[in-house]
């Protein structure tokens, strides 16, 4: 019965100290607000260094949760020591560590520069390992979870997305390991894996030469909001979940993959081929 108690606690966010990567805005920002709805304490990093303390600031005022905002580019590694660093020293404890943090890219790999690629594996890949290499001898002392917001194109190579499947695929692969390695240490590392999220990912999305692309080219009021997708990630958070998959879509995906490889390339390259200004013609 003491040993149902004890694995019930640690499936509750309530006090835990949970990092959140790429919080600032989309699916990061929702995962802040979630986790705090649930009593979590939060160190929240990004880039954008004054729209963290203003959403710290909300946080701790209407939810009575303490939260910490740390600018963090996390494709740099000294950023991802200072990181766990300050939440050390702000906190004591690391529960939780969530590798949210990511851009993607829109271009043929025939016409995009080759620093593009770099740029994506940087970010949605090395920054993932950074933070995971600094948090987890913490993360071992309380028996935590480590997550990594991955995407259906880990499973699947899209077209126009080389870089960033690349890099999801490298995720999947480093947590999968790394599950494995941990599987007696009593950690918690879960793989979520969104559909498409209405989010400002591809707004940002770096076209061939690295400019922003500035227009998303898919249309976003008929995907998963980025509230729904924190939800679920919370929860599997406190089930201790190994992978989400999170739409029928990204499901079928998963399935025909496994099984029916060839048709699905030619699934995919129809479904791409139909998006606003598309790269295959």
């Amino acid at each position: 019965m003491q040993a149902l108690s004890y694995t019930l606690l640690l499936m509750k966010l309530n006090d835990k100290v949970a990092i959140i990567t790429g919080a600032s805005s989309g699916i990061g920002k929702s995962l802040a607000i979630e986790f705090a709805k649930r009593g979590c304490n939060l160190v929240l990093a990004a880039r954008q260094y004054v729209t963290l303390c203003e959403i710290t600031q909300n946080l701790e005022q209407q939810y009575n949760i303490k939260a910490v905002a740390v600018q963090c580019d996390v494709s740099i590694e000294e950023d991802c020591s200072h990181l766990v660093k300050q939440s050390l020293t702000t906190f004591g404890k690391i529960d939780i560590l969530v590798n949210n943090a990511g851009i993607s890219m829109r271009a043929l790999f025939k016409d995009a520069d080759l620093s593009v690629l770099k740029s994506v594996m940087d970010v949605n890949f090395w920054g993932t390992v950074y933070c995971t290499k600094y948090a987890l001898p913490e993360i071992l002392k309380t028996k935590g979870s480590i997550v990594g917001v991955s995407s259906i194109a880990g499973y699947k190579g899209l077209p126009g997305r080389t870089g960033y499947s690349a890099s999801k695929f490298a995720m999947n692969g480093f947590l999968d390991a790394l599950r494995v390695e941990n599987l007696h240490t009593g950690i918690h590392v879960m793989t979520a894996c969104p559909g498409f999220t209405a989010s400002n990912i591809r707004n940002t999305a770096l076209a061939a030469n690295g400019t922003q692309q500035g227009e998303s080219t898919l249309e976003e009021d008929k995907m998963m909001t980025s509230d729904e997708v924190a939800k679920i990630i919370a929860d599997g958070v406190e089930n201790r979940e190994r992978t989400l998959i999170m739409t029928g879509q990204g499901k079928l995906t998963v399935f025909l993959n496994k099984f029916l490889p060839g048709l699905l390339d030619k699934l995919v390259y129809k479904t791409i081929a139909k998006e606003r200004n598309s790269l295959l013609r």
